[in-house]
């Protein structure tokens, strides 16, 4: 099968994603990307200016293509309307890696609704609807009805069911090299602590470094590495941390080459999550491929990643369980990963993954309009 992949934020966790499924999936891609700035740009104005350049002839084998595939970031009730003629028709699948109807705004009094509305309707134009994770489903549905609740009159009706109906669960794949990285050596002391997250203030940073700060004057051992993206403007507590807990750190800072990522993933020991908003939570199982002994709050997605007979190791309710669970991960022997949690995440290795997903398109493909 060829698809055809429109990209509205070819950067990050999207890129990585596509690059994954494209080296491991049995069928043929052609793929159009944008550079991932300005959102909310990319998702008024992606829609136009992919389908003007497929009408110009950017892609020769166009009358060849079976399925497009594309995500969030692009309206695809406007896409749908504005193809050439020869893709009108083609069945399309829409990925969400996020929805912009339960993404944490500091004021919700901020949030605009047209950016909501765009992936609803994306909802109900494509043929199939793919989410990350059940939690990101489940939550989006309950916030599509809350916001349609909010209309004063002309209410649309089936909304949520029609959505249901085309929806699927897909988490995202992992980097097989992951589990291929040199065993990390357990004789050396103290443990190292990731942070891997964005530098942004949804992923809750200042919680993370308060409790390190309390280690700290614990006089608790600990080495620290702090990768993830960060941007522009990041929030005061990261340079506040820099400066305060210079010396456990071992490396402060984003890394851009995904190799250089894996090798410093796999020396730590475990990964901390302090996030408010995850739909998927790629960072830690990453750092779980690699090796590392993960600590997530009880919410979000995070249940979803650990077996539940591990949540009462791996989950903790509040600051202060998170505290005192690092605590002991920290100052007692380091066991190996339950064998069955190393399973459950070895099974979304792209080579182990990609298969659901071929069928998944051989599937929609399959279906008239």
């Amino acid at each position: 099968m060829h698809i055809l992949i429109l990209e509205a934020y070819d950067n990050g966790s999207h890129n990585r994603f596509l690059d994954g499924l494209t080296a491991n999936s049995r069928h043929r891609f052609s793929r159009l990307g944008l550079p991932a700035r300005k959102w909310k740009w990319r998702m008024r104005g992606s829609a136009v200016y992919f389908a003007q350049q497929l009408a110009s002839g950017c892609c020769p084998d166009i009358d060849d293509i079976d399925l497009i595939f594309t995500s969030d970031m692009t309206a695809v009730a406007d896409l749908r309307a504005l193809l050439p003629n020869a893709l009108k028709d083609k069945p399309i699948v829409c990925y969400f890696h996020e929805n912009q109807l339960t993404y944490p705004m500091p004021d919700e009094s901020q949030r605009d609704y047209q950016y909501g509305f765009t992936n609803i309707t994306s909802c109900l134009t494509a043929d199939a609807v793919w989410f990350n994770s059940r939690y990101h489903l489940d939550s989006f549905l309950e916030a599509v009805e809350a916001l349609l609740k909010k209309m004063p009159d002309y209410v649309p009706t089936g909304i949520t069911e029609t959505i249901k109906r085309r929806a699927t669960i897909m988490p995202l794949g992992l980097s097989p090299e992951l589990f291929q990285l040199p065993t990390k050596s357990k004789t050396k002391s103290p443990p190292a602590i990731l942070w891997n997250h964005r530098w942004e203030y949804d992923k809750n940073p200042d919680e993370f470094f308060e409790v390190l700060f309390d280690l700290d004057r614990m006089g608790v051992e600990f080495r620290l590495i702090v990768a993830g993206e960060n941007f522009r403007t990041a929030p005061p507590i990261f340079a506040a941390a820099k400066s305060a807990l210079a010396d456990h750190i071992d490396h402060f800072g984003y890394v851009s080459d995904l190799c250089e990522y894996q090798k410093l993933i796999s020396v730590c020991d475990i990964v901390v999550s302090t996030s408010i908003h995850e739909f998927f939570g790629l960072s830690v199982l990453e750092a779980i491929a690699a090796g590392c002994r993960p600590l997530l709050p009880n919410r979000l997605s995070y249940p979803e990643l650990i077996c539940k007979k591990y949540h009462s190791s791996y989950l903790y309710n509040n600051r202060v369980e998170l505290r005192e669970k690092l605590i002991t991960l920290l100052t007692n022997p380091m066991a190996p990963l339950p064998e069955q949690l190393s399973r459950r995440v070895s099974e979304l290795a792209w080579p182990d993954l990609v298969k659901k997903y071929d069928d998944a398109f051989d599937c929609t493909a399959r279906q008239q309009r």
